[in-house]
């Protein structure tokens, strides 16, 4: 799978893509991450890539030109989807995750300052994606988060095919949170392994496991409480 990742700060997605898991699924020519800078996709001797918005208002606003440019220089794939981070956006999360694995490419735009000047939406029609009601400073966090998710689901990125069918919100454990989990010691600072889990009795593990993962979520996060 190929990401690419629009963005005036590429070290930001090059630093963390070349670390951990993300790095050995590179190595192993698993996902692509490369990344184009709009700077370089400008026509102007000072490289700006925002100005002042019409209208008056406070902060800078991103040009049309160079995102322009910078989209159009990036050979598309038959499967592809373009993505621009922005909290206007569909709340990203597990279920997205997952439809957007299907993909042969992703396209990430992300923004800075005030925002896109609106003809970028209009003209290139991205999918607009958000990481939730909040804002940052830029869109590589949300670039990273997404980059991150989705390679998860690619075969072979996490080595065990099954780690990722056991997270929180996936279809095997019925869209529930996780259950809690534990390693040695058995006992630390008087804190006990749960007796359950030391027996070898498996199918009363998955028993205990399933009946965490219902109090859990009932907890924590009720909404996602089937009824």
């Amino acid at each position: 799978m190929r990401f690419d990742v629009i963005t005036i700060f590429p070290d930001m997605i090059k630093n963390y893509c070349s670390e951990s898991i993300l790095k050995r699924a590179r190595e192993a020519d698993l996902i692509q991450v490369n990344t184009v800078n709009p700077r370089e996709h400008t026509q102007d001797k000072h490289r700006r890539v925002d100005d002042t918005p019409y209208g008056g208002s406070s902060g800078m606003v991103l040009k049309c030109e160079p995102v322009f440019n910078a989209y159009e220089s990036i050979e598309r794939l038959p499967n592809s989807e373009f993505i621009m981070l922005t909290p206007q956006g569909e709340v990203f999360n597990h279920k997205l995750s997952l439809e957007l694995s299907k993909r042969e490419q992703l396209i990430l735009l992300c923004g800075r300052y005030e925002g896109f000047d609106e003809r970028i939406r209009t003209g290139l029609k991205p999918r607009e994606i958000s990481l939730g009601d909040f804002v940052l400073t830029g869109g590589e966090l949300g670039a990273l988060c997404i980059i991150d998710s989705v390679s998860r689901h690619i075969e072979g990125v996490l080595g065990k095919e099954d780690s990722a069918q056991c997270d929180s919100f996936s279809q095997a454990l019925g869209g529930l949170l996780e259950h809690p989990h534990y390693t040695r010691p058995a006992e630390f600072r008087g804190m006990k392994v749960p007796e359950i889990l030391l027996n070898g009795h498996h199918a009363e593990i998955e028993k205990f496991r399933r009946e965490q993962q219902i109090e859990r979520t009932q907890k924590r996060r009720p909404d996602l409480l089937k009824d």
